[in-house]
């Protein structure tokens, strides 16, 4: 079956294709298909996830596959934007890494690069023992407010997450733990925007430190005051900045550059 998408925006201006992080679908680009409407905008849900839930199991790598195939037939010969965050960002980091040359500018948001064995381990017996507290709306709520999604979109959030299925997202997680940048990421020709929060996890921090030195085309920034979630915390600076950073290829002053 074909990954469910919706498109927005203006038909002739160049293709930005936005990838959802895990937990969430489609819906979490709102704000951003809002502001760049004079582009022409894709919103993809992931297998298993959104709209796309009845899918074949989740992967990163067939997610990539998939996506590329989507934007062969989708771009052509525009410039192709992707915008993806978290579990998004390493499909993203894929995509680029198997078709090298397809991808002119990408925006990896919050992108774990290293692997962690032993909680790739845990995570069957964990989910197992705590998947009840997926459909109670108080453990909901706390979990939601990790990922900065507000009263807005708080049901919708709830709402997938409480349909979700325990295998989907053991899946999820173990992809999410193991990956680590394929071989071929070095090859990608577009320009790459590397971004991660100051208060996200020591690993996170070096994982965006280890994408940056792996392409020549990459440029880092640690964004001030902001975890896990850019997006949703503060919409309006990073539509700004990604827009800038594609038109102009300028940054805003407050961000940190992370040195390769």
């Amino acid at each position: 079956m074909n990954l469910s998408y919706q498109e927005y925006g203006d038909k002739n201006a160049p293709l930005m294709v936005f990838l959802h992080g895990g937990g969430v679908s489609s819906w979490m680009w709102d704000k951003q298909i809002q502001y760049f409407s004079h582009f022409h905008c894709i919103t993809i849900d992931l297998p298993e996830q959104g709209e796309s839930k009845n899918t074949e199991n989740f992967s990163i790598r067939s997610s990539a596959e998939k996506v590329n195939e989507l934007i062969e037939k989708i771009a052509d010969g525009k410039k192709v934007i992707v915008i993806g965050f978290s579990l998004g960002a390493q499909v993203t980091i894929q995509m680029l890494s198997m078709n090298p040359n397809l991808i002119h500018y990408a925006v990896i948001n919050s992108a774990l690069v290293r692997p962690n064995s032993f909680i790739r381990k845990m995570i069957g017996p964990s989910i197992k023992l705590f998947f009840p507290l997926v459909k109670n709306k108080s453990f909901s709520k706390l979990q939601a407010k990790t990922l900065y999604i507000d009263d807005e979109y708080f049901e919708t959030y709830y709402k997938e997450s409480s349909q979700m299925k325990s295998d989907t997202l053991v899946r999820i997680l173990e992809e999410n733990m193991s990956f680590e940048i394929p071989s071929g990421f070095n090859k990608a020709v577009g320009k790459i925007l590397v971004t991660v929060g100051d208060k996200e996890k020591a690993v996170m921090k070096k994982s965006a430190l280890d994408i940056v030195s792996s392409n020549s085309n990459c440029t880092g920034i640690m964004i001030p005051n902001v975890g896990h979630g850019i997006s949703f915390v503060n919409p309006d600076f990073f539509n700004q900045m990604v827009e800038k950073w594609i038109q102009e290829g300028s940054l805003p002053e407050e961000v940190v550059v992370v040195k390769k």
